[in-house]
């Protein structure tokens, strides 16, 4: 697992009926660790969320709580886009 690269965490609302969710892009493609942290984000947010083509995708504006998170797991983030 390479915590050296960047993770982004970048906020949409393109395509979602006005509905922002919070992306995260770039972590480890490993399905069973992806759903992990899933699991746990969704946790810690108190939000629905799932894993779709290897990102993390969780409902509502929930960056600086998974940026927080990640960084407690030595990952280096990035806030990208709007």
């Amino acid at each position: 697992m390479d915590k050296s690269q960047v993770v982004r965490i970048q906020r949409q609302t393109k395509g979602r009926k006005g509905k922002g969710v919070t992306v995260l892009f770039d972590l480890p493609q490993q399905s069973d660790l992806l759903a992990d942290y899933a699991s746990q984000l969704r946790k810690i947010c108190g939000v629905g969320g799932a894993v779709k083509d290897g990102t993390i995708e969780l409902q509502g504006d929930q960056r600086e709580k998974a940026k927080l998170w990640l960084e407690q797991r030595g990952f280096k983030v990035k806030l990208a886009g709007g």
